[in-house]
């Protein structure tokens, strides 16, 4: 005899009320929410949170490597948004020094509308890559000059600033002062011996003039300090080492002007316009002036976290806490480096022809798509290979066919004729063996239901690959599960095929909206996708929210018996190669006209 829906699924309801109790509920799901009742009675100053990137120098235009930085700290930024904290997200551009200055004469424009120009390009990137951030700067702005004027005279009237004589290597390139430990001989094109730069391979000039020096020397006790006391201040782990490498050495005393003769384009030097104010000292400043320095920024100062390349690293785990030190302001909480892109192999240039254009291949990938790719393959302590063929065969792998697949077959008319969120029954899938379930069904569960604590450990220390490596991991299961139980074979005419039949599916759309929730700092809009077409609404999504199959713990699950989205349309489109081939040759075609 064949029960109707409505009563299995009661039948099934009233059983695991009357296996409600709090003595039922998993260790997990008690601590989740007690951990839900603190965070609530945190005031609001403990839940903010301050993410940046680096201010992108506007020498040229947007490359791979900025779009990375952007994503990495977009996620960040949109993972504690999830986690019910208060966040600000900074960007922007850096505009001063030698070098913006030459490459605007060289086009022939006046310094600002060159960095305009430029800086509209960043923004018109990470616009089309749904970078949401909520301030983005310019070091031309009115209000930054003002913090870096002010920051300067706070180091000034401490004594952390001292008129002096600079003689020593410079490079142009890389707005950078070297030691001689730091310079090496090299044959420039035509064959002259020059000196570069050990670490970029950049010309490097010798320079001698009068200008003012910072007292770095004096903080290196205190920045071994502050590392061995947070060692989680640099991470990867990688890099914190290096700059405890760089820490055992005497730091000399850092310039931190140039002569205006050499330099006009820049903030002048309070009281002395003979003097530009160094580019670098100029651009770090960018991260307290979103804060609000120097009047109301101690909220978001004290939380805050940085996203900067493996290039910069000196500049903010060295240079930039000793600046702070200097002017008795707290130290950034992280400073998270990422390691550059290669493309085939070998570091991009334009030389090469290997040059990767970011916003071109979102186009070609989708912005989910290449956000993806970036955090997927992104590992942050060691150089990434970008290959067009890597970021189709991994799209296709993990959005379209294991992901895409998944939703499709579990919300599917064939096997869901209702459109709904099937119930669970504890008769088919008991707590302890014994129903149709499997060993291999249980691990699943345990799987999916500690994956929200491994994705938070991961995203808190910027390995999202790894996060991502662990949701690919639940989502094969979930995909295995599906198939070893056949629904499509089940005979829906028998009740207790039936039942077991909705169980596979609401156990399959349970793992789904876990999956759903946790990437959506990853990929917005294929998250929303997935969500809404189980029927998730926007307040549902939060990090709270991840409470995995409540029914199995013998509590009412609010999605059951709910209508799915109406939207059945592909989660994410299969790529095509011939279709890349196809954009590059079109593109080869219009550089040649």
């Amino acid at each position: 005899m064949r029960f109707p829906f409505r009563f299995v699924a009661r039948s099934c309801k009233a059983f695991h009320r009357l296996r409600q109790s709090p003595f039922l509920l998993p260790d997990s799901a008690v601590s989740r929410h007690q951990s839900i009742a603190v965070l609530s009675h945190q005031s609001k100053d403990e839940r903010s949170y301050y993410i940046t990137t680096p201010i992108f120098y506007v020498n040229a235009s947007p490359h791979l490597g900025h779009l990375y930085s952007a994503v990495i700290a977009d996620c960040l930024h949109r993972y504690k948004l999830l986690q019910g904290f208060n966040s600000k997200f900074s960007t922007g551009t850096d505009e001063h020094g030698l070098k913006i200055q030459q490459a605007a004469e060289a086009a022939g424009k006046d310094p600002l509308t060159f960095c305009t120009d430029v800086s509209e390009r960043f923004k018109h990137l990470f616009s089309s890559c749904n970078i949401s951030y909520t301030d983005y700067i310019r070091t031309t702005e009115q209000r930054h000059r003002q913090a870096v004027e002010h920051f300067w005279s706070v180091l000034w009237k401490k004594g952390h600033i001292y008129k002096g004589h600079y003689e020593g290597w410079y490079s142009t390139q890389d707005e950078s002062f070297l030691t001689p430990l730091q310079v090496d001989d090299a044959v420039d094109s035509t064959g002259k011996e020059i000196k570069v730069s050990l670490e970029s391979g950049h010309k490097v000039e010798w320079m001698k003039e009068e200008n003012y020096m910072f007292r770095l020397s004096v903080f290196r006790s205190q920045l071994l300090d502050w590392l061995r006391g947070n060692p989680q201040a640099v991470q990867p782990e990688h890099f914190y080492q290096i700059v405890l490498q760089w820490l055992e050495h005497d730091l000399p005393d850092l310039s931190v002007s140039r002569q205006r003769s050499r330099l006009q384009w820049g903030i002048s030097v309070p009281n002395d316009p003979e003097q530009t104010i160094y580019v670098w000292l100029d651009a770090l400043v960018n991260y307290l002036t979103v804060a609000g320095y120097p009047d109301n920024h101690d909220q978001w100062w004290n939380v805050a976290h940085h996203v900067v390349g493996k290039d910069i690293l000196k500049f903010h785990a060295v240079y930039w806490p000793a600046f702070l030190l200097a002017a008795g302001l707290p130290l950034p909480q992280t400073i998270h480096v990422h390691s550059h892109w290669i493309a085939g192999g070998k570091k991009m240039s334009k030389s090469l022809g290997n040059v990767v254009d970011p916003l071109q291949r979102s186009q070609l990938f989708t912005t989910d798509g290449m956000r993806y790719f970036l955090l997927r393959q992104g590992v942050p302590d060691s150089d990434c290979d970008y290959t067009d063929h890597k970021v189709l065969k991994l799209l296709n792998a993990e959005l379209t066919d294991s992901l895409g697949g998944l939703l499709n077959r579990c919300t599917a008319t064939a096997l869901n004729p209702a459109q709904v969120y099937p119930s669970f029954c504890p008769l088919s899938f008991p707590r302890e063996q014994g129903g149709r379930a499997v060993v291999e069904d249980y691990l699943m569960l345990d799987a999916v239901k500690n994956l929200p604590a491994v994705v938070e450990q991961h995203y808190e220390s910027m390995h999202v690959y790894k996060a991502l490596e662990a949701i690919t991991a639940c989502v094969r299961q979930t995909n295995g599960f599906v198939h070893r139980h056949a629904p499509w074979k089940l005979d829906k005419r028998n009740s207790k095929e039936q039942r077991w039949l909705d169980t596979i599916i609401h156990v399959s759309l349970e793992c789904l909206r876990i999956y759903g929730t946790l990437l959506q700092p990853i990929v917005p809009e294929i998250s929303n996708k997935l969500l809404s077409r189980l029927g998730v609404q926007p307040g549902e999504r939060s990090w709270a929210a991840l409470n995995f199959l409540p029914t199995y713990q013998g509590m009412d699950c609010p999605f059951e018996g709910r209508a799915l989205g109406s939207d059945t349309g592909v989660l994410f489109s299969r790529l095509e190669s011939q279709n890349v081939d196809e954009q590059k040759r079109n593109k080869a075609k219009r550089k040649k006209n």
